[in-house]
């Protein structure tokens, strides 16, 4: 049995409502390609990623940055509470074949940088157009199903040392 894609999706611990239901399109579409969606597991586009994930029957996977699970967002499945503060975003990033970067800060910023250092392809909605290396999408859907593509055309690459 193959692995499933993990697509993490990061971006702001708070947000708009505006920003908030495009990460839930986000996660929708994630679990509607039914990969498993990877994110901080806190609140703002992670907690909207994660809901509109677990309304279609996805997969969810908080990472959190301490050590209490009671903390995870209400759309979270499998909480690992890890104790590691800002650097659990080297985990959100390792986690995933390819990442969904939407509006945020420095932690997003510092995901991205460690995603793009691991070789995992990161797609951006309405943010980090000027990042190099990172590729820009029009919508949630096409941000995912681009994710998806990069991801499972990854894999199927022959593995370098």
């Amino acid at each position: 049995m193959r692995r499933r894609l993990q697509i993490s999706v990061i971006g702001a611990g708070t947000c708009s409502a505006e920003l908030a239901s495009c990460a839930e399109r986000v996660g929708a579409a994630i679990a509607s390609r039914g990969a498993v969606l990877v994110c901080g597991g806190l609140g703002g586009v992670m907690e909207a990623a994660a809901v509109g994930a677990r309304r279609c029957g996805g997969l969810t996977v908080g990472i959190l940055p301490g050590y209490g699970a009671e903390v995870a967002n209400r759309g979270i499945d499998i909480v690992i509470p890890t104790g590691l503060g800002h650097a659990r975003n080297t985990l959100v990033a390792a986690a995933a074949d390819a990442v969904v970067a939407l509006a945020g800060e420095h932690g997003t910023a510092s995901e991205i940088a460690l995603a793009l250092a691991l070789g995992r392809p990161v797609v951006a909605l309405d943010a980090w157009q000027s990042v190099d290396g990172v590729l820009i999408a029009d919508g949630p859907e096409e941000a995912v199903e681009t994710a998806v593509r990069l991801a499972s055309r990854a894999r199927r690459a022959p593995e370098r040392s």
